[in-house]
């Protein structure tokens, strides 16, 4: 099988469509398929094809984060793409690049699959900036409605989302299909316990409970909420030390630091910043607890790949995690922003053996998202979408 993944952002770029992305790409390649990501090129103004990847120069838009937007068409990497002879094309994104997937597969009649992975009408405000943002959120409906019933097969990755398209008056098929986490790469990182005690060292770490947010810091992540809540927490006196570190970029990290000043905890709030895809799984294993207030997540990678690194899990209760965390065994949910700080103070208040008892439990029940899994899921999809055009 040939297959053709048309994205917007692809590695060394961190977002969980990349994640997805290039999970697709290497348990498809494992597996003797013939898989090929095409993407915009962040190192020059030229196509670039490397070891399958093709890249396409585009516009950088430093307001957006970096997201990076191409012509719609680039006639150059058509020719070659032609040549490849695809059996599938899988758009992974909406503009762009995803454009440029869905005007390929219509020219060259290819059957199409599409994956929804992004909750859009949570981020119309980028856009809005508070105005129009009713019609805003129905014109994101409309598109949605429209893009869902031009593709042969169409995907979401959760319950949760997929309600959220009916609501929209989507009538197609939809195939609820998590993405494949390589749980191997967080589970048994390359770091050793001397990495971990010499960082901890160097930075004054020893003996303290680290938090973590890892990701995007942008507003509907709802890091806000997780500082309100530590400084709650902190004003608790707790008898351990502990430190807060936000790992990664994002329009919203200036704001959220002047946050951390106000509410007084400055000293207890570390802004890491950036780290590239292979040191996610270095701070995952570094860290005691992962926290979250996020509920515009149509997944929750970030808590699988925690969990896979027995980290402590600690978030915002969203029906989106029903099938993730179960509450007391595998993590901890909060149910209004007062209860976190409470809960807090009662995970650090476990006796050792219970903590490991709920990591235990948590790694074993995100098993089901390993990559095996997923690739048979997809593969069926893909099969199903080409029979469609027999």
């Amino acid at each position: 099988m040939r297959i053709g993944l048309f994205v917007d952002a692809y590695v060394p770029e961190i977002n969980g469509v990349v994640t997805a992305t290039k999970t697709l790409f290497d348990v498809f390649r494992k597996h003797g398929e013939e898989i090929y990501v095409i993407t915009t090129n962040p190192f020059g103004k030229e196509v670039m094809v490397q070891d399958n990847v093709i890249r396409i120069p585009g516009i950088e838009l430093k307001k957006l984060y970096g997201y990076r937007v191409a012509w719609i068409y680039n006639r150059h990497a058509a020719n070659y793409i032609k040549k490849l002879h695809l059996d599938i094309i899988h758009v992974q994104t909406e503009a762009s690049i995803g454009i440029f997937g869905r005007i390929f597969a219509k020219k060259f009649d290819i059957p199409l699959v599409y994956t929804y992975h992004t909750m859009y009408i949570d981020y119309t405000y980028y856009f809005t900036r508070g105005i129009l943002d009713p019609l805003a959120k129905s014109m994101v409906k409309k598109l949605s409605k429209r893009l869902a019933n031009s593709s042969t097969e169409f995907i979401t990755t959760s319950e949760k989302t997929k309600k959220a398209l009916r609501s929209y008056g989507i009538k197609k098929y939809i195939n609820v299909i998590p993405n494949g986490i390589d749980i191997s790469q967080f589970s048994s990182s390359p770091y050793k316990e001397e990495d971990f005690r010499k960082y901890r060292e160097e930075h004054g770490y020893v003996d303290t409970f680290l938090l973590l947010s890892l990701g995007r810091i942008a507003k509907e992540k709802s890091i806000d909420v997780c500082l309100k809540e530590y400084a709650l927490f902190l004003k608790s006196e707790p008898k351990q030390k502990t430190k807060f570190l936000i790992v990664g970029d994002g329009p919203a990290k200036e704001e959220l630091q002047k946050l951390a000043i106000d509410l007084g905890i400055i000293e207890n709030v570390v802004f890491v910043g950036k780290v590239s895809h292979e040191e996610t799984a270095f701070f995952y294993n570094l860290c005691d607890l992962y926290l979250s207030a996020s509920t515009s997540e149509t997944q929750g990678l970030t808590f699988i790949e925690a969990m896979s690194s027995s980290l402590l899990v600690l978030c915002q209760y969203d029906d989106n995690l029903n099938d993730v965390i179960l509450d007391g065994k595998t993590g901890f949910f909060f149910y209004s922003e007062n209860q976190c700080h409470e809960l807090l103070n009662r995970i650090l208040s476990l006796r050792e053996e219970e903590k490991e008892k709920i990591r235990q439990q948590a790694y074993e029940h995100v098993q089901k998202y390993s990559v095996e899994i997923f690739y048979q899921s997809m593969r069926e999809v893909y099969l199903r979408a080409i029979r469609k055009r027999w």
